[in-house]
């Protein structure tokens, strides 16, 4: 699955990025790597926090779907950024990427009074 996701803002430290190609990892369910257009060599690893993270129900305001254009529970799809700089990887929850799985607008946001962790070690 190769999809173009477009920020609604720039994402934190990808400000000249316009676009992001969303891959999947083979051999991986839920985990992709996110790709900047114009620069292919900014990339992330995300993975589907439905998928892989069940435990994890975020709130998000209004203005937060807004960004994204989500308007339907149905078109809400949230991925969580893996970082691997460590031994064992992690993923921040405190700041996931909001996806309308409809038009695959996108925004990175901050849960802000929310209580969750920006290393959240990934379960075994």
């Amino acid at each position: 699955m190769s999809l173009l996701l477009v920020p609604a803002i720039p994402f934190p430290g990808f400000e000249s990025s316009a676009g992001f190609r969303l891959e999947d990892v083979e051999g991986t369910m839920g985990l992709h790597s996110l790709e900047s257009v114009q620069d292919p060599a900014l990339r992330l690893f995300v993975l589907d926090a439905a998928l892989h993270l069940p435990h994890y129900t975020p709130v998000f305001t209004d203005g937060q779907r807004d960004l994204a254009g989500i308007t339907e529970p149905d078109q809400q799809r949230v991925l969580v950024v893996v970082n691997t700089s460590d031994s064992n990887p992690t993923v921040n929850l405190l700041a996931p990427i909001l996806v309308n799985a409809s038009t695959l607008a996108c925004a990175q946001v901050i849960l802000e009074g929310q209580s969750w962790d920006l290393r959240t070690p990934l379960p075994a």
